[in-house]
């Protein structure tokens, strides 16, 4: 299976994050990426696609300001990287906005994703890793795994949270669809839920979102992801919500896994983009499922059992010694 990475995405550290209620350190390492590729072996560097592909996802003032951010977050003056503390309820207004602060909330729902000056870069081909996995199964392979990080299924089109600042997922989607592919399915397993991913197809009809995650009301993003959100106007219908509970082994996932296949299967799509995060791992720590490593292995035969050409996205996974072994039984599956 071909696997798709840069090392420019090596290059985002954030030091810290706002966590329960005080800084601590940023769980999002990069020792991530040495996990999985001392685990999986050797991987290509993605092709440059540049930021067309990107920005048929992301809003363009919202890509002006992650690349801008780091700068004006120095020039006010401020030390570290660039976190976010006020967040509008109502109605968000970042072209009326200059402050580094304002902005920051505008285009953020959390404090737990810091923007350095590498998180553009390492943003930017994680994005491009997404692109070449997908371009790799339109071009008959099987089934192609990026080494997404940072992660990307929290983004929204204007919006960055949970470790998140591109949505990878949606932009390798959206690929496939600019291709000619008339319908295209992602498959979200990690243990949290996708929201950015939902919010950005959640009134189209042509690209179906299907997310198997513990119940959003007792995890994050909390605000996102509960059964009944099933999508809006000509996507009515193309949303997928199977939140699990705490402590979920693999009987459970498996059956709710197997229920998302059977919707996907109902949409026809002709490529499967699969979100797929090792945070539901039982020992992981900001994570609360007891998946074991084999377990990952058989979920992914069921998944290449249907038959889709599928691009296989990291998202989460945050214990880090146990990561590549994770992954790695993942992609064994196909």
């Amino acid at each position: 299976m071909h696997a798709f990475y840069s090392p420019v995405q090596a290059r985002h550290a954030p030091v810290q994050e706002l966590h329960n209620g005080g800084f601590a350190a940023y769980a999002e390492t990069p020792a991530r990426i040495d996990a999985v590729l001392a685990a999986i072996g050797p991987t290509d560097v993605p092709q440059d696609r540049g930021i067309a592909p990107i920005a048929r996802v992301h809003d363009a003032a919202y890509l002006d300001f992650l690349n801008a951010a780091p700068r004006l977050w120095r020039e006010a003056g401020r030390p570290g990287d660039a976190i976010p503390y006020a967040f509008p309820i109502v109605g968000r207004r970042p072209l009326a906005l200059s402050r580094i602060d304002a902005l920051l909330g505008a285009h953020a729902f959390d404090a737990t994703t810091p923007i350095t000056s590498d998180s553009w870069d390492a943003a930017y081909w994680s994005s491009q890793s997404a692109l070449a996995a997908a371009q790799a199964v339109l071009a008959g392979e099987r089934a192609a795994f990026a080494l997404c990080r940072p992660p990307g299924h929290h983004a929204g089109a204007d919006y960055c949270g949970g470790y998140c600042h591109l949505n990878h997922a949606a932009i390798a989607a959206q690929a496939a669809r600019d291709a000619g592919i008339e319908r295209v399915a992602i498959l979200d397993i990690d243990y949290h839920h996708g929201n950015g991913t939902q919010d950005i197809f959640w009134e189209r009809g042509d690209v179906f979102y299907a997310s198997v995650h513990a119940d959003p009301a007792t995890d994050y993003p909390f605000y996102w992801g509960h059964a009944d959100e099933c999508g809006a106007g000509a996507g009515a219908g193309a949303t997928l919500n199977l939140p699990l509970t705490q402590g979920t082994r693999i009987d459970a996932f498996r059956a709710a896994q197997a229920t998302a296949l059977e919707a996907i299967a109902a949409f026809s799509p002709g490529v499967l983009i699969v979100s797929f995060g090792a945070d539901t791992w039982v020992g992981d720590p900001i994570s609360s499922f007891a998946l074991a490593t084999a377990d990952y292995a058989v979920l992914a035969r069921d998944i290449a059992q249907c038959g889709w050409p599928t691009a296989i996205l990291l998202e989460g996974g945050y214990a880090v010694a146990e990561l590549g072994d994770n992954v790695a039984s993942f992609l064994s599956g196909f």
